[in-house]
C-alpha cells in the first residue's frame, strides 16, 4: 500500500475532499499514514467545502472536519505525496503538464483501482442535483474499497 495518497480534483470542493474524508476514515485499515486533497484550478483564497459534498459525507456517517479548507495543487506536491490520484481525464492531463517527468505509476486517476472502471473519470457533480454527489460519492468509496485491496 501507499504511505501517503493526495486525491485532486479541478476545484477541490467536491470529488477530491470527499475523496479525502473516505480515505482518512479508511486509512489506518489500508496502512495509509497521510491523505490530502488539492484542486488544480482551485482558488488562490482557501474555500470550504461544497455544502452538498458535506451533506453527502455527514448522511454516511463521515467526520468532516469544521474548518476544513480547499487549496490548489503545486509543483512541490510530486516530491510530498507518494500517489496522486486525478479524478478525471482533465485533471490527469494537467498534472502530467505540471510534472512531465513523473512516473506513470504515481499519477494515476481515481476509479483505476475499480474493477470495470480503468480509465474512467469521477463525474464532477458541482452542476448536479443531490443525486450527483450520491453518486460521485458511491464510485469513491467504491474506488477506496479497491485501493485497500491493492
Amino acid at each position: 500500500m501507499h504511505d501517503s495518497i493526495l486525491v485532486v480534483c479541478r476545484a477541490n470542493l467536491c470529488r477530491s475532499p470527499m475523496a479525502e474524508v473516505v480515505l482518512r476514515a479508511c486509512a489506518p485499515a489500508m496502512g495509509v499514514n497521510r491523505v490530502g486533497s488539492a484542486g488544480v484550478w482551485a482558488s488562490s483564497r482557501p474555500e470550504a467545502m461544497d455544502a452538498r459534498a458535506r451533506a453527502a459525507l455527514e448522511r454516511r456517517k463521515y467526520s468532516v472536519p469544521a474548518k476544513w479548507k480547499s487549496r490548489r495543487v503545486s509543483r512541490d506536491d510530486l516530491a510530498d505525496w507518494e500517489l496522486i490520484l486525478a479524478a478525471d481525464q482533465e485533471v490527469l492531463k494537467a498534472l502530467q503538464a505540471l510534472w512531465p517527468d513523473a512516473p506513470p505509476q504515481r499519477l494515476r486517476l481515481f476509479l483505476d483501482h475499480v474493477p470495470g472502471h480503468q480509465g474512467q473519470d469521477v463525474p464532477d457533480p458541482y452542476y448536479s442535483s443531490a443525486a450527483g454527489f450520491e453518486q460521485a460519492l458511491d464510485l469513491i468509496e467504491r474506488a477506496v474499497v479497491a485501493l485497500g485491496r491493492a
